[in-house]
């Protein structure tokens, strides 16, 4: 049997992956990681104001130099043998295009506009548009958001793109029609870049776009020059049809082949966003629920039709038909801060070494710059590990994980986080605790919401760098959750199952269980929920669900 290999591309929200694997095997033959050079600079964003955006160049030029340094380190004859290749990305993080489908950002005139450049999944500058969509639906005769749990968020792609319409006038009249980062990577190495042209993935279009079939593609006409006469003409000039991510683009152009050093033959898979190939790459299996756990949570699932049937799963991110694996409907829900915040609280406490230390004469720079790096290498495990010591009964300090606003249930970017409970006790390792201890309750509030739905959960699998790298943060998980967690073994689901999709566009397997079977890499660790603990966090989250009923209430 000839050897066949695919490329699994992971886009992150600070960079991207390439990782070669053996269709046949699931081996790894070699991975190359790269910043995005510009978003690493600070270009583009406000955090004061909520604006993520990153520039088109970015993805561009980090693709090409990630796969031929993979390819590089995997040496022989991979690249000769390479068939196939996917893409996951962060969503929904969409841009503005032109007729011809060039992201406005790649144009001379618009190289340095952050309003023509992809606003990236976390941007909230749109939650007045959001607010607004929701009104709206929730008048219409049909409510377009009935499939994306009932509330449209700020982070989703019409609320991002009217943003974008309704304040930058040079942009409006440049901008033709609108394409997501999951879209948009493929058509770029197929040559299918015109909006009227390429293939639209059923992922990005059924969660974050109000598509359905039933109402035949995206909102109405109507409905969109209702929300604001700026929307006029759109619909038109996107799609009615979309595609699952087993169906293939195209191949690549002899272009692209000949920079990336691969054949013309390769095919290239239809996108999707980053959770849901991740669980795919993570052995995702009906009812039990995938969470890529990093500086966000993603939780995904796959549902049998005969489960859901009519039902409408209120205050998730959406069921979408084949959104993650043919034949099942895509259940996505998640945390818009999880890693995030126990960042935040990093550089919270880490102030006097940037700003006092780091101006110090008592010792050289060479000296001070050890310290201040050797004192942030160590600060979170330090934490961690103090943490862990602290008896639950002793944690008086409760939290709300809403730093970054709430994604699910029940969709609210303007509401914000809390800590109560503090007194001239409370240290940073108590406080980092009730931060942990947080996290675990947003998690236990959206597993809560899908029993409520009547969705069984059946098991829980943990992907990402803080379910591979805490034991602290998941066992906290598996009590507050009173569920086992299996951790995936290999380090790159999101990537791994971008790989999975590739082998099936390519012809390797008929369908992406297939796929699993074959290059899925199993689970290296199970963590097993403490029953006295269970009892304890049952009644500290009460006091989680108090405060946050406060906290939204009295929000200002």
């Amino acid at each position: 049997m000839s050897k066949k290999y695919v490329i699994g591309l992971d886009y992150g929200s600070d960079s991207a992956r390439a990782v070669i694997i053996d269709a046949h095997t699931g081996d790894e033959m070699a991975s190359a990681v790269k910043y995005y050079p510009r978003w690493v600079e600070g270009k583009y964003c406000d955090p004061s104001k909520n604006q993520y955006r990153q520039h088109p160049l970015d993805y561009i030029e980090v693709m090409e130099y990630i796969i031929v340094d993979a390819l590089k380190q995997a040496g022989g004859d991979v690249a000769q043998n390479v068939v196939g290749i996917s893409f996951d990305t962060t969503g929904s993080t969409p841009v503005l295009v032109n007729k011809e489908g060039i992201p406005l950002a790649l144009l001379p005139e618009f190289a340095e506009n952050p309003n023509a450049m992809f606003v990236l999944w976390k941007d909230h500058t749109a939650v007045k548009e959001a607010a607004e969509i929701n009104r709206l639906a929730g008048e219409w005769e049909i409510d377009y958001t009935q499939y994306e749990g009932g509330i449209y968020s700020s982070e989703w792609v019409w609320a991002k793109v009217l943003h974008l319409l309704r304040n930058d006038e040079a942009v409006r009249s440049a901008a033709y029609s609108w394409v997501e980062h999951c879209d948009w990577m493929p058509a770029l190495i197929t040559g299918k870049q015109d909006p009227q042209e390429l293939l639209r993935s059923r992922c990005a279009a059924g969660h974050k776009a109000m598509w359905a079939e039933e109402w035949d593609g995206l909102p109405s006409e109507e409905f969109l020059t209702a929300l604001d006469p700026l929307l006029s003409g759109y619909r038109s000039r996107l799609y009615r049809e979309t595609y699952t991510s087993d169906v293939k683009m195209g191949t690549l152009t002899s272009e692209w082949a000949q920079r990336l050093g691969l054949s013309e033959e390769v095919a290239v898979g239809i996108g999707a966003f980053d959770c849901h190939m991740g669980a795919v790459g993570g052995e995702v299996t009906p009812n039990v629920l995938a969470r890529a756990i990093g500086t966000s949570t993603c939780d995904i699932m796959i549902a049998p039709y005969e489960q859901i049937g009519d039902k409408l799963i209120a205050g998730i991110c959406g069921q979408v038909d084949g959104s993650v694996i043919p034949g099942y409907v895509g259940l996505e829900a998640g945390q818009s801060a999880f890693g995030d915040i126990y960042a935040w609280f990093k550089k919270v406490i880490s102030w006097p070494l940037e700003n006092v230390l780091a101006n110090t004469s008592l010792v050289d720079q060479e000296t001070r710059d050890k310290l201040i790096e050797e004192t942030m290498k160590k600060l979170l495990p330090v934490l961690e590990a103090e943490s862990e010591k602290i008896p639950i009964e002793e944690s008086t300090i409760v939290a709300v994980d809403w730093m970054n606003g709430r994604r699910t249930p029940d969709a609210n970017q303007e509401v914000t986080g809390t800590i109560a409970g503090l007194s001239l006790g409370s240290d940073a390792p108590r406080i980092f605790r009730a931060l942990v201890e947080a996290t675990a309750f947003g998690s236990k509030a959206i597993v809560n919401r899908f029993a409520r739905e009547g969705v069984e959960i059946k098991g829980i699998i943990g992907l990402g760098g803080v379910a591979k790298k805490s034991s602290f943060v998941m066992q906290t998980l598996a009590d507050v959750l009173n569920m086992p967690i299996k951790i995936a073994s290999t380090e790159q689901t999101c990537a791994f199952g971008a790989g999975m999709f590739a082998a099936v566009a390519a012809g390797v397997y008929d369908k992406v269980e297939d796929a699993q079977k074959a290059m899925g890499r199993g689970f290296e660790k199970e963590y097993q929920p403490d029953p006295s603990n269970v009892k304890k966090y049952a009644e500290i989250y009460k006091k989680y669900k108090q405060l946050g009923a406060f906290t939204e209430a009295e929000s200002f």
